[in-house]
């Protein structure tokens, strides 16, 4: 199994999931305000549902070599949602539904060399279009939490927390963080494992599980739970010190692909790194 053949499943149980949340809701629910500023439940389905679109279009392009933004414009994007917003929860699942399928056969029609092509969203820079199918995944996992429907970020499946970490590092402004490292802890087999992130700027270390951390991160979590420690001073400590409240995270989620990444589709992504 390809990466592409990986994201594909993933998607599918991610749409799958997002799905089944919605089927449970009723008209009233979709009205009521999402954990997103401003919007509705019905403007988070709405987004995903335009969203799916958005990706066909990008598809398009890396398919026909003929430049196909993702959205005409921001005004176009958000009168989309708009117009969507207010729709009563079965219009909201079957356009789900509709715009996952034009999704899937537009990724049914890509040519193998097709997802080496460069495509790019409102905001540079450019990407192969593999790494669409991460971006998707992107929307659909992180919007299931803005829900609040009871689909929450320990909920996030292992592939995609790890996947999202690793992006965020990597796209990280180096030197001008708010933290100075970012400490990943996890347990396989019954043994404690970390992996370090260095050189991120000037601050705190922060600590924590990956679900927490990517919640943090995301600015879909407090943080509660992460450990915060002074700086240079990872894994050299005792196990709680008090070095005041948690930093605000850079606004990362908002960039649309990390740098140099692989023109081909690779074997696995993210790439193994070291502990």
């Amino acid at each position: 199994m390809n990466v592409i053949d990986r994201l594909l499943a993933e998607l599918d149980g991610s749409m799958g999931r997002l799905l089944s949340t919605v089927a449970g809701l009723s008209d009233d629910d979709v009205a009521e305000p999402s954990r997103l500023p401003g919007w509705s439940r019905g403007h988070v389905l709405a987004h995903v549902s335009r969203n799916a679109d958005s990706h066909v279009n990008l598809l398009t392009w890396a398919r026909t070599g003929v430049e196909t933004p993702q959205y005409p414009d921001a005004e176009t994007r958000e009168a989309g949602i708009r117009a969507g917003a207010a729709r009563p929860v079965k219009e909201q699942l079957a356009d789900l539904e509709d715009s996952a399928a034009r999704l899937a056969a537009a990724v049914e029609a890509m040519p193998a060399d097709g997802w080496r092509a460069t495509v790019g969203g409102m905001r540079g820079p450019g990407h192969p279009a593999w790494y669409v199918l991460v971006r998707r995944l992107r929307e659909v996992e992180i919007h299931h939490v803005d829900l609040g429907a009871g689909y929450r970020c320990a909920d996030w499946p292992e592939a995609f927390v790890r996947r999202e970490l690793y992006d965020a590092m990597v796209s990280w402004p180096h030197g001008h963080g708010t933290v100075s490292e970012i400490v990943v802890e996890e347990v396989k087999d019954g043994d404690k494992h970390r992996q370090v992130w260095r050189g991120l700027g000037s601050g705190p270390v922060v600590q924590g599980d990956a679900w927490s951390l990517l919640g943090w991160l995301t600015g879909r979590a407090s943080g509660t739970g992460l450990r915060i420690m002074p700086e240079g001073t990872a894994g050299n400590r005792p196990a709680s010190v008090d070095v005041g409240p948690l930093p605000a995270p850079p606004p990362w989620l908002t960039l649309p692909a990390p740098p140099n990444l692989p023109d081909a589709p690779p074997e696995e992504y993210p790439p193994t790194t070291p502990s």
